[in-house]
C-alpha cells in the first residue's frame, strides 16, 4: 500500500472529514482524481456529477461545479452538459451499482457513442450504503447478506468486467483502464490520462477502480488489504486496457 501525504489543491478545505465509512477505498479514489485535476490544472473546467450510494457523498469534496444525479444516470446526465458546454470536463463519478446494475445501459451506450466524458467507477465487490448485499462484482463464493452461502454463479452468473466491457465497444481514441486504491499514484496517472483524453476530444474514457469496503466485508485491516490485493486482482486484473494512439 502506497502512502501519500499530499493534498490535492481543489479539495475543499471548509468541510470536515469526510463522511465515508472508516476504512473505505472512495476518500483515496476522491483524493487521485483531485491530484490529477491539480496537475493538469482544470479545476474551473470541472463539472463532478455522482450517483445516488455511497458516491453521493462525495457532493461536497471539491471546489468545483457539483451535482448529485438519480440512480443509475450520473453518465447521461454528465453526457448532456458535455454535449451543450463542449468546453466543460464532464466527470461521472459511480459505484458498481449505479455503472453496473441500474445504470449499465447509460454507460454501455455512453461507450458505444463514443461520448466525451470521463466515467470513473468504485468497484468494492458489494452494495456499501444499503448494507451489503451482493452487487454484479460480488466475486465467486463470495458471502454478502443476499448470498449468505456464497455467490453461486450457475444461479446469478459471473462477476462483471466493466473495462473489458467497455474496451470491446468503445472505438479508437478512448481510454479504458483498471487501478486500485491499494497503488495511488498509479490510479492517479490513470485518471489523468483519461481526462487528458477528453480534454484531447479523441473519444469515451472510462477508470474502473479496485476498492475497500471493511463495514460489509466485516474485514480488519490486514484481511481488508489481503482481500483487495490478493483476491480482488486474482478476478480483476489492474491495468490499461485501451489507450488511444499517439499523433506521429
Amino acid at each position: 500500500m502506497e502512502f501519500d501525504i499530499s493534498m490535492p489543491k481543489c479539495w475543499r478545505r471548509e468541510t470536515k472529514g469526510h463522511k465515508f465509512c472508516p476504512g473505505c477505498g472512495h476518500g483515496l479514489v476522491l483524493k487521485a482524481l483531485g491530484l490529477a485535476i491539480d496537475e493538469l490544472q482544470i479545476q474551473d473546467r470541472v463539472v463532478f456529477g455522482c450517483d445516488i450510494g455511497c458516491s453521493l457523498l462525495a457532493y461536497d469534496f471539491f471546489n468545483v461545479d457539483t451535482m448529485q444525479t438519480h440512480h443509475g444516470r450520473t453518465t447521461p446526465v454528465i453526457t448532456g452538459i458535455k454535449r451543450a458546454r463542449p468546453d466543460r470536463i464532464g466527470i461521472a463519478y459511480m459505484g458498481d451499482g449505479g455503472g453496473y446494475a441500474i445504470g449499465s445501459q447509460h454507460l454501455v451506450n455512453a461507450a458505444a457513442r463514443n461520448e466525451r466524458i470521463t466515467a470513473i467507477l468504485v468497484n468494492n465487490t458489494v452494495y456499501g450504503m444499503t448494507g451489503g448485499q451482493m452487487a454484479p462484482t460480488t466475486l465467486p463464493g463470495m458471502k454478502t447478506e443476499t448470498s449468505p452461502y456464497g455467490r453461486e454463479i450457475s444461479q446469478t452468473g459471473y462477476p462483471t468486467q466493466g473495462p473489458e466491457m467497455v474496451a470491446a465497444i468503445t472505438r479508437e481514441g478512448a481510454y479504458v483502464a483498471r487501478g486500485t486504491v491499494g497503488k495511488l499514484s498509479q490510479l492517479k496517472n490513470m485518471i489523468k490520462k483519461a481526462l487528458e483524453t477528453q480534454i484531447a476530444g479523441t473519444g469515451f474514457s472510462f477508470v474502473e477502480a479496485l476498492s475497500t469496503c471493511p463495514t460489509n466485508w466485516s474485514t480488519n485491516a490486514k484481511d481488508t488489504w489481503s482481500f483487495l490485493e490478493d483476491e480482488m486482482t486474482k478476478y480483476f486484473k489492474v491495468g490499461e486496457l485501451k489507450v488511444p494512439a499517439k499523433e506521429e
